[in-house]
């Protein structure tokens, strides 16, 4: 049905305007001049597009610019929504990267830190060891004092021992002669 009134529509909105032409042509007026045929069948052309373009195309039209409508609100949405996704992830990662620096400078202050103790201990390890070099040369050479006062005292003992004999012209019987000698010796210490 809608078809058939589709189609009169069209034949009557082409034949129209040939009719009118065709009225004119017979009546030959001029360029000012009111022809209410032509009026009317302007207007009643009018009303039928108007009416069929208010059913058919209006309706549609009007349905796509609301709906294009909604998309471009939507992607707004979705566009400031993203926005405030993205500030979120910035600030997330602005805050990670902060949280490592300090990571970062805690590690390094760590390190600082035992540097700092291990250098101290080290000082301390050699100042140790300083010590007791310095105690094992000592005990070293009073060793050695000691070796060679015993050294010379025996050496004293025989010069006098040689020296005695030959005063005395006699030789005494050399172990008793060290015993006597040593034991002078010992309490002239």
């Amino acid at each position: 049905m809608r078809s058939v009134f589709t189609r009169s529509l069209v034949l009557l909105s082409i034949a129209t305007p040939l009719l009118a032409q065709e009225a004119e042509a017979a009546a030959k007026p001029g360029l000012l001049s009111l022809q209410s045929g032509l009026m009317f069948w302007t207007l009643v052309v009018f009303v039928i597009l108007f009416v069929g373009l208010s059913k058919f195309a209006f309706g549609p039209i009007t349905k796509a610019v609301a709906d294009r409508e909604q998309a471009l609100l939507d992607a707004i949405e979705a566009a400031r929504k993203d926005r405030e996704d993205a500030a979120a992830l910035l600030e997330q990662h602005r805050k990670a990267i902060e949280a490592a620096r300090n990571e970062a400078q805690r590690y390094i202050a760590e390190g600082r830190a035992q540097a700092e103790k291990m250098k101290a201990e080290m000082l301390e390890q050699t100042h140790a060891q300083q010590a007791e070099l310095l105690e094992r040369a000592r005990r070293d050479i009073e060793a050695e004092k000691t070796k060679a006062i015993d050294e010379l005292r025996r050496e004293a003992i025989d010069l006098a021992l040689a020296g005695a004999s030959k005063v005395i012209e006699k030789n005494l019987d050399d172990v008793q002669n060290r015993k006597l000698v040593e034991s002078y010796l010992s309490s002239i210490k």
